[in-house]
């Protein structure tokens, strides 16, 4: 499979790099590197920073995670409770509530999908991703799929945060240049006879049309009838904050690459062979999420989450 054809961005660069390389003015490293022989990619670490920072700035929280701060280190933690970590001030509070209701929403999703008797979770570039530690669901089973590198780097993050690692939890790491996502998830257990939930975050927008189509394809063509993926994107914008987002993330190796009207990816997700789409908008998931707070926190911009259902 092509090098680009992979369900998560990865960085081949070298060196110790500061978040301030993507943004300017953020502070410290806590020792994240950039991929390479080992290094796990920049966007698992901000987008953890981001839920973490939402657990102690943001009251009442719209998505509770135990584990959050623990898995960030007590570094990060410390700079977010002392105001120090640029993830909690003002300024990002709208990327903030957009990575805090995106949890929710899936998590809320995968809900309604656990009543309907799934029982398996697949998270797709997982990242920091902490649902699978925090499940209390009995007959559950999660698989996390992700780039070794950044499964080894996980797991030495979980260790040191003294995080179990659950039985009903199995790691499916998956290099694409090598196999397929098919091939790394049935060497993993998972059962192709039984639907399963695909949590697939903060992953679309740096891949390309043909890498987005391919795995939207696995799963209509490979799952269970009642098989369902959740993604989030976003649509073509003139916004100068995304246009400026767009110039860092291509400047540090991982580009914004697709972007979706929402009608038109309905209708090729209906055509890919989903029975059941659903679209849910910036005005939906305010209404849902961020109606009758007193501390002004709401979503802005052209950011989308997507649930389509076999």
């Amino acid at each position: 499979m092509a090098a680009d054809l992979r369900i998560y961005p990865q960085l081949r660069l070298n060196g110790i790099f500061s978040l301030a390389d993507l943004f300017p003015g953020l502070g410290k490293t806590y020792n994240l590197q950039r991929m390479e022989s080992g290094r796990p990619s920049l966007t698992a670490q901000g987008a953890a920073l981001h839920r973490a920072a939402h657990q102690i700035v943001d009251s009442p929280t719209v998505f509770t995670d135990a584990l959050a701060l623990r898995i960030v280190g007590p570094d990060a933690e410390a700079d977010i409770r002392a105001g120090r970590e640029r993830h909690a001030q003002p300024a990002a509070a709208r990327m903030r509530a957009f990575l805090a209701v995106r949890s929710r929403y899936t998590e809320d999703c995968f809900g309604d999908a656990f009543e309907r008797g799934v029982r398996q979770y697949v998270v797709l570039g997982a990242g920091l991703d902490t649902f699978g530690y925090r499940n209390q669901r009995p007959g559950l089973k999660v698989f996390e799929v992700d780039h070794p590198a950044t499964q080894g780097w996980k797991r030495e993050r979980l260790q040191s945060a003294g995080i179990a690692i659950p039985d009903a939890l199995t790691y499916a790491p998956v290099d694409f240049e090598r196999e397929t996502l098919h091939d790394g998830l049935q060497r993993a257990g998972l059962d192709f006879g039984k639907p399963a939930f695909f949590a697939w975050l903060g992953v679309v927008p740096y891949l390309s049309r043909e890498a987005i189509a391919a795995t939207l394809g696995f799963v209509a063509r490979d799952m269970k009838a009642g098989s369902e993926i959740l993604f989030d994107y976003a649509e073509p914008s003139q916004n100068a904050a995304l246009s400026e987002l767009a110039k860092r993330v291509a400047e540090i190796g991982e580009p914004l690459r697709s972007f979706f009207k929402p009608d038109e990816l309905a209708r090729e997700l209906r055509a890919t062979g989903f029975s059941f789409v659903e679209d849910a908008d910036t005005e939906m998931l305010n209404a849902k999420y961020f109606s009758h707070r007193d501390d002004g926190l709401a979503l802005g911009g052209a950011g989308h989450i997507m649930r389509a259902r076999v």
